[in-house]
């Protein structure tokens, strides 16, 4: 009985852990693919963080007016939405919020340099 705790927290860590990945997966493996198709490139972080640097036609759009801002950008609910931060951290909670507002494509591509190596990596033929 004191090994059923253990093995359900264990389990569900495994759970989550291969969801998060298998999404996170699906949008590294089709970022290019997806941006080139019309997907939005979002950058999350704060105004000055955006204007330090950013990635090329990156759209800059702050935690706090994602409510605001990707209904008149993003009408259509199956747009395709690559967010990325400084960390990853807050891409993940906008990508969660926009989910939960239907917006079923809205994808973390996790930290500015993760997205960077994602975006700009050279094109393979054959991939």
């Amino acid at each position: 009985m004191s090994l059923i705790l253990p093995a359900t927290l264990l389990f569900m860590l495994v759970a989550a852990y291969v969801y998060l990945w298998r999404s996170s997966h699906e949008a590294a493996k089709f970022a290019r693919e997806y941006q080139d198709r019309g997907g939005l490139l979002i950058d999350v972080r704060s105004p000055a963080e955006f204007k330090s640097g950013h990635l090329p036609h990156a759209i800059n759009l702050p935690l706090n007016e994602l409510d605001t801002y990707v209904p008149r950008l993003a009408q259509d609910k199956n747009q395709v939405l690559l967010l990325h931060c400084k960390t990853g951290l807050r891409s993940e909670l906008a990508a969660q919020r926009l989910k939960r507002q239907g917006y079923a494509k809205a994808f973390n591509l996790g930290s500015y340099g993760r997205a960077a190596r994602l975006i700009l990596r050279p094109v393979r033929p054959g991939l």
